[in-house]
């Protein structure tokens, strides 16, 4: 059974680490942050081989040897960098995992460059603040740092940078190192991105960490037809075809309900939230019906962790202004909750879409994992350093609603924990958007836990 601590046991060894890092630990990972940004690694039009290769320079003139650094990947551009800062060996070692791609950014859809990292009423803004070069940049700095000075864990501590997050495919980093460079990574469990602190009205109100998460499937909705000459219509048209079809899905829910991970974390929010949807949440937890409708006609995010989603993102059609279209196409990317099976979504969308001149085929490999188990150890650490940093403020199980690289690790063996200590506007979160950004002072006092955190998980009696 899950279990979560809302009011962690502070014992006599408890932290009283500051909140923001001392300031030439500031200046090096922001430092670390702005090359990061200003490097080009959009998942298709860049290269995520320079972000390993700056990042490896770093190391080699922070004293890690030659023989502690990898860099290298599935083709030449899509190179990946796993560092190893070796411990005493008691203890089996742990990944620190981050992606090193970003979503594509276009100049002219943003207020600025996207690729310039810039500093602005109290934000850090470029692609990749927020997803997820912060957490890639914290990572290094800190390992740095503990070289420095001179800490000495009891188990190895694994920094992995990867290619192609974002995309996924056969130049996945993740995918590609379990496959060929698996001891490299190997460990008894990995912190990974995925969890994040939660703002609303201004205040920090929990801190999250991803056990499990939605898998993804994308599918393509295909009508094809002879065509013919646009002065002569006929209502056998394959955009009218695939625009039914979609408005039908439009329209479309798939069930509400609850999973383990889903139950704790809707148990956790109903005892912090203050708003009159609190009473709901208490319900959604015991898997009352007339509840989860209304809590996931409250919030987007809970109305996807309450479901699988399927939603319309790309569209392609006709070939002449003056012909009717042979070829009308849609991709349907769907985000599944892990107790649902790929049968099932694929069955779903058939009959909701209602027409059998829509060809529905899935698009690339389907990949899921199991949750992560609730390490009582994990868990401890991260509700005490939340406490310590941030009073009174929770560390919360969830079940991410998008994917994460953590769903490889996950399959592969290793528990991953999705945790930054990075506190956002949860109205106002930008991945994968416009102007996306970072608050400052977030960006540092993420840098602090996750410090703090590895420390706490890498020293025995911590």
């Amino acid at each position: 059974m899950f279990r979560f601590f809302l009011l962690p046991l502070l014992c006599a060894a408890a932290l009283t680490a500051e909140t923001i890092p001392p300031e030439p630990e500031r200046q090096l990972a922001r430092d670390i942050y702005k090359q990061l940004i200003e490097i080009k690694s959009g998942y298709t039009t860049g290269a995520t081989t320079p972000v390993a290769e700056a990042v490896a320079a770093r190391l080699k003139a922070a004293g890690f040897p030659d023989s502690d650094i990898f860099v290298g990947g599935a083709t030449p551009t899509k190179a990946n960098l796993v560092v190893r800062y070796h411990g005493t060996g008691r203890r089996k070692p742990i990944l620190l995992l981050a992606h090193t791609d970003v979503v594509e950014a276009k100049r002219e859809d943003w207020s600025m460059d996207p690729f310039q990292f810039i500093e602005k009423d109290g934000y850090f803004y470029g692609r990749g603040t927020g997803d997820d070069k912060a957490q890639a940049s914290v990572w290094i700095a800190n390992l740095i740092r503990y070289k420095r000075e001179g800490f000495k864990p009891d188990r190895d501590i694994i920094v992995a940078l990867t290619a192609d997050e974002e995309g996924g495919g056969p130049y996945n980093g993740v995918q590609w190192l379990i496959k060929n460079e698996r001891e490299l990574i190997g460990a008894e469990f990995c912190l990974n991105e995925g969890g994040w602190g939660e703002v609303a009205g201004g205040k920090r109100i929990s801190n999250d960490v991803q056990v499990s998460e939605k898998y993804v499937i994308n599918f393509r909705l295909e009508v094809r037809n002879k065509g013919g000459h646009s002065s002569m219509p006929v209502p056998d048209n394959a955009i009218y075809h695939l625009a039914a079809a979609l408005d039908r899905l439009s329209k479309f829910g798939f069930p509400l309900k609850t999973n383990e991970v889903t139950r704790a974390y809707f148990e956790a929010m109903s005892k912090i939230e203050t708003r009159p949807v609190k009473d709901d949440l208490t319900k959604v937890s015991g898997g009352a019906g007339d509840a989860m409708e209304r809590v996931a006609a409250a919030s987007p995010a809970w109305n996807a962790t309450l479901r699988t989603t399927c939603v319309a993102t790309e569209i392609e059609g006709g070939h002449a202004k003056n012909a009717l279209p042979q070829l009308a196409a849609a991709t349907v990317n769907c985000r599944v909750l892990p107790e649902d099976s790929v049968e099932y979504v694929q069955s779903t969308l058939a009959r909701v879409l209602a027409d059998d001149q829509v060809k529905l085929t899935t698009g690339g490999e389907v990949s899921k994992g199991p949750a992560s188990p609730m390490r009582e150890d994990v868990f401890k650490a991260v509700s005490r350093l939340t406490d310590t940093l941030w009073r009174g403020v929770p560390a919360i199980p969830i079940m991410v609603m998008g994917a994460t690289d953590g769903l490889y690790l996950r399959a592969a063996g290793i528990p991953t924990y999705g945790v930054q200590g990075f506190f956002m506007d949860r109205d106002d979160i930008r991945f994968h958007g416009r102007d996306e950004r970072m608050p400052v002072q977030s960006f540092y006092e993420g840098q602090t836990f996750l410090y703090e955190l590895v420390k706490a998980l890498s020293k025995t009696g911590s």
